[in-house]
């Protein structure tokens, strides 16, 4: 009893220390707050420990720390949040420009990992590890066959820089199995998804969030397109979440004119910030245009707002997601993160990015898409209707934007409910769709390159075999998928034609040559080319 109460006492003075830092911190007027805050915390942590030291049945401590942590947490805004060691890692991960690894694209084709593409340059590929390779065993486990976990596997070929793994690869017209000794390195993690001429003037760049190197990424792809030609450029912001605020100033700063206004942030307990193009400049004379929706949120706003508002270029597409709350990530001493809410986002007209929200609902919040769906927003304009407080100027032209969250576009272009049939969304749930596509390019990537040596004769000459649809319909109707009618079956295998041929292209060369294919009959990118051609 004795050594359970000098612990809480410990635990008690611990965090009156803690406290009393913030007491004296703290400008006068505030102090009563932080006073405040010190009976506050010794009442948590006495809590913890009375609950720890007490309670009937055992208590993981750890647990009961994480639950009263996330407990706080669900009472502030919807994006705020706590992750442990694991989740951290896998948060952060993808913004950090790089893993340590193998490097390569894979999928899994009954139950086997096949390579798709080894990273050029990377530690596979220079070792001999092609497209279409079979990873079967991971020094000397069996990973093929066994039903082994997809996470399971990452964890199993990633490792530290440097270090070895021995991969047992079954080639096709090769009998005995394969081994590769190979030296895991960093693998560079590209956040654009496609760059290529959808004219000869006009460029687009698709990229999937805003990394540490996207900038770096960016400007690659701006430099590439203008060899071929590039006069005026889209930027592809559709369904980018966001990522680092500075990737997105970077990025903006290639486009305005030297100290143009950003972004800039209000907080209650932070200085208030203000972000400003360097005016570096690749791309300032061009016309621009943006794609945005419903799922581009976070810094992909910041820089569709900054081109908006700037009247540097236009937006096309759907009301953005409407994130635009700063989160602070503070490290916690067992790799544990909070990334809390410290300010809003405003953009350079005085918009506040974030959408409306109840602390503490976060159901009806993450609700807010399918609520725009059945209201009609994304689907029909004059469902879209905005108060005139929630009107601003552009700063330039002084054209008229919306404020009340995210950023509305200056052309609307709504989200076709009739694009893929029933059919077709059934058969790709059921990965019907991708598994043929999987075999049909393993079994015939040498003809194939051999047929189309560049990516622009497979563009114009390709056709899907009519077999392979077939049997995708067959299996299909096997599991009781089938079209309602004649006209949903021609609905469903002109779906199936495109997505095809868009799969082929993607593993024939990358994803740039795949997006090439799917938007061809794209509305919003086709709105964009029509209004950058005027």
């Amino acid at each position: 009893m004795r050594k359970a109460f000098v612990f809480i006492t410990a635990l008690c003075m611990t965090a009156s220390a803690t406290a009393q830092l913030q007491y004296q911190n703290r400008p006068p007027g505030q102090r009563h707050q932080a006073s405040q805050l010190e009976r506050d915390v010794q009442k948590m942590v006495m809590a913890t420990a009375m609950i720890y030291n007490y309670y009937v049945d055992s208590v993981d401590s750890k647990r009961l720390v994480e639950d009263a942590i996330n407990g706080m947490i669900q009472k502030l805004d919807p994006h705020s949040a706590y992750s442990t060691p694991k989740e951290t890692k896998k948060f952060t991960e993808p913004l950090e420009g790089s893993f340590e690894g193998i490097g390569v694209q894979f999928n899994m084709l009954d139950d086997t990992l096949v390579v798709i593409q080894p990273v050029p340059k990377g530690p596979s590929e220079k070792v001999g590890i092609v497209a279409g390779d079979r990873i079967v065993s991971v020094n000397d486990t069996a990973i093929a066959g066994v039903k082994m976990a997809r996470e399971e596997i990452m964890h199993r070929l990633r490792g530290p820089k440097g270090s070895h793994v021995d991969l047992g690869i079954v080639r096709r017209e090769i009998k005995d199995t394969l081994h590769f000794d190979v030296t895991r390195d960093k693998i560079p993690v590209n956040s654009v998804d496609a760059a290529y001429m959808v004219t000869p003037t006009i460029g687009l760049i698709r990229f999937n969030n805003f990394a540490q190197t996207t900038h770096s990424d960016v400007v690659e792809a701006i430099r590439k397109l203008q060899a071929q030609g590039m006069r005026d450029l889209i930027i592809d912001l559709q369904q980018n979440g966001g990522g680092f605020l500075q990737a997105a100033a970077d990025i903006a700063s290639e486009l305005l004119e030297k100290n143009d206004l950003i972004v800039y942030t209000r907080g209650r307990a932070v200085p208030n910030q203000e972000f400003r193009s360097t005016g570096s400049g690749l791309f300032r004379q061009g016309k621009v245009a943006v794609l945005v929706d419903e799922y581009s949120a976070s810094a992909a706003e910041i820089l569709s707002g900054a081109i908006q508002d700037q009247d540097r270029g236009i937006v096309v597409g759907r009301r953005t997601f409407g994130k635009g709350l700063v989160q602070r990530p503070i490290d916690l001493p067992d790799g544990s993160m909070i990334r809390l809410t410290v300010a809003k986002y405003y953009t350079p007209s005085g918009r506040c990015i974030q959408k409306p929200y109840e602390k503490g609902d976060r159901l009806a919040y993450a609700r807010d898409v399918i609520n725009r769906y059945n209201s009609g927003e994304l689907t029909n304009a004059d469902s879209i209707h905005f108060p005139d407080s929630l009107r601003y100027q552009t700063l330039r032209k002084k054209r008229t934007v919306y404020g009340g969250g995210g950023i509305m576009p200056d052309y609307f272009v709504p989200l076709d409910t009739t694009k893929y049939s029933r059919c077709y969304r059934e058969l790709s749930a059921k990965s019907l769709i991708i598994n043929a596509s999987l075999k049909h390019i393993d079994q015939n990537r040498k003809p194939l390159r051999k047929s189309y040596p560049t990516f622009a004769q497979f563009r114009d000459k390709y056709q899907v075999p009519q077999a392979l649809v077939d049997s995708i319909m067959a299996r299909g109707e096997r599991q009781d998928i089938k079209p309602k009618d004649d006209a949903e079956r021609a609905k469903t295998e002109d779906n199936i034609r495109r997505i095809l041929k868009a799969l082929v292209a993607r593993d024939l060369w990358d994803m740039s040559e795949y997006f090439c294919i799917i938007y061809e009959d794209d509305e919003v990118v086709r709105k964009a080319v029509e209004l950058l051609a005027q």
